[in-house]
């Protein structure tokens, strides 16, 4: 294989870019660039060719176009082995060019500011950028391509020791640019899909009715394409025989301060516990335990360790091993008292330093700091199912409000038991459907999670509150959906439930209310099912 002799440089992103430049340059590399990357070049005393004089043609329109020239594409697609291409180039005056080093404009990070503009979106499309790419990625067979800062080491070093890139890296490289290319694609597709409020897909011929409370898919890609980077790669997954990676934007939203490596279920119990809390961020103080992705006792209190009292009394034998979060500062007497069992996780926003000092004396107990709310996080929740295929929906952030609230049993609820309905709400869609929970106003009493039947769910968690020795005479029942049967309901009754808040929608609505009356009970509905599978 041939030298490198030249390569063009274009990059947003310029990290990095000056000690690769200057190994390119030590090996007698010609340097072509635009704009601000050739300024940058010059800055460091780097000996670069404007691309404007390269092709003998100005940027122009804002520089929209620049490196759309056939001195530039022509260079990177001819076949080097083709007596009828080298013909062809040399009649042209197109020279080689072996090395491309080009990133794209920052589209992603532009849009996920909250002043971005449409403008701003569509002049953060890159044009130019993919096209260089494909260009180079389609003939990798002569030119390497590299996008990715974190590739300079490696790309660099062949070019010292050999004056060129082996195909293995070069075909690896190629992949990587199709995958990029093609995933800056959906994601800009989806921005505007969702900016104009159309799916870029024809409309059904017809459109079947719907209840009130259906949404259509409306704004949905017509293709999914996922491209994040990889975090961390874990020990292994839900079991010891199953290999596992974290990919995304984690860090992001989590700073662990403090224990082990995070494992595959850690990060699934933790960013379900912190979205269970993020439920009560700004409120008063909370605290949740969580197990297995699900709370076993949440309460709320005048402050921290008063929350985890009342937590902590709805389920003492779950919470070893779980998962603890607060919507506030862990302060020193909370962190006393949750260091008196075994927990593998806290989150906390953050940690006062005697609290963090006091908890960093466990060396397995993992400390992470919520950073942002991760209900602000990519408005979508997607799950492989098998068979190559995919489910995407929108996240369950569906908020209960007053005008939510309907009030179908003949007597109305009183002000703790609606106080007691809109704090169980927010718990109970975080519980593995089917999801019964008893609460107070200001703490869990007893949990049913996962059961096959709604009035299975219902003992069960009556059950519990009676392991917990916790009375359950004048607490309201959540449901996370409706009663399929009065049994559920009058189970609730039996166990001292005085109110009860479901969505309702079932033909068998009016044996529920009926059961509810009979029995004095307050009974609300509200429309919104909450089912967590």
């Amino acid at each position: 294989m041939p030298r490198i002799e030249r390569a063009l440089l274009s990059v947003s992103d310029k990290s990095g870019l000056i000690p690769f430049a200057q190994v390119l340059v030590s090996a007698g590399i010609e340097l072509i660039s635009t704009g601000g990357t050739a300024l940058a070049l010059r800055s460091h005393g780097l000996p670069v060719i404007d691309l404007s004089d390269y092709t003998g043609f100005p940027e122009m329109l804002d520089g929209r176009v620049k490196t759309l020239h056939p001195r530039v594409h022509g260079g990177l697609l001819f076949l080097r082995g083709s007596p009828a291409h080298q013909e062809t180039v040399q009649k042209h005056g197109i020279e080689p060019i072996d090395l491309v080093v080009v990133n794209l404009y920052p589209f992603e990070q532009t849009v996920a500011k909250p002043q971005s503009t449409l403008h701003d979106a569509i002049e953060n499309i890159d044009i130019g950028g993919p096209s260089m790419l494909r260009s180079a990625a389609k003939n990798h067979e002569s030119v390497t391509v590299v996008m990715d800062p974190g590739d300079y080491a490696e790309v660099a070093e062949q070019i010292r020791s050999q004056g060129n890139t082996t195909l293995e890296l070069r075909r690896k490289l190629a992949a990587r640019v199709f995958a990029r290319t093609s995933a800056y694609d959906a994601i800009i597709a989806a921005h505007l899909i969702k900016v104009f409020g159309t799916s870029g897909s024809p409309a059904p011929a017809a459109t079947p009715p719907r209840r009130p409370q259906e949404k259509p898919a409306s704004d949905f890609p017509p293709n999914l394409t996922l491209n994040v980077p990889q975090v961390q790669a874990l020990r292994y997954g839900e079991n010891p025989h199953q290999a596992a990676a974290l990919y995304g934007h984690f860090n992001d939203y989590f700073r662990q301060l403090h224990g082990k490596e995070l494992s595959y279920n850690n990060i699934l119990d933790l960013t379900a516990a912190a979205s269970l809390i993020a439920e009560f961020l700004g409120g008063p103080p909370t605290l949740a335990i969580l197990k297995h992705t699900n709370p076993c006792g949440v309460g709320q209190g005048s402050d921290l360790r008063d929350a985890w009292d009342k937590a902590f009394a709805t389920d003492q034998k779950a919470p070893f091993g779980g998962i603890i979060a607060v919507n506030e500062t862990l302060n020193l007497a909370c962190a006393e008292a949750i260091s008196e069992i075994f927990s593998e996780v806290i989150v906390a926003p953050d940690f006062a330093p005697e609290a963090l000092e006091l908890l960093q004396r466990k060396k397995n107990l993992r400390l992470l700091q919520l950073l942002q709310n991760p209900q602000s996080a990519m408005p979508w929740d997607i799950r492989g199912v098998g068979a190559d295929s995919f489910l995407m929906q929108e996240r369950d952030q569906r908020e209960l409000t007053e005008a939510d609230i309907k009030v179908v049993s003949q007597r109305q609820p009183t002000v703790l038991e609606l106080q007691a309905m809109m704090f169980g709400w927010r718990i109970v869609k975080h519980v593995k459907s089917n999801a019964i929970i008893y609460v107070s106003a200001d703490r869990t009493l007893g949990i049913g999670a996962g059961q096959m039947s709604r009035v299975d769910a219902s003992r069960i968690a009556a059950w519990k509150a009676g392991e917990a020795g916790l009375s359950l005479k004048g607490s309201v029942l959540c449901s996370d959906a409706f009663f399929p049967f009065a049994d559920g309901l009058v189970a609730a009754a039996e166990a001292g439930a005085t109110a009860a808040i479901e969505p309702g929608g079932s033909v068998r609505d009016p044996e529920v209310i009926a059961a509810a009356n009979e029995r004095g009970m307050a009974l609300v509905f509200t429309g919104i099912r909450h089912f967590r599978h």
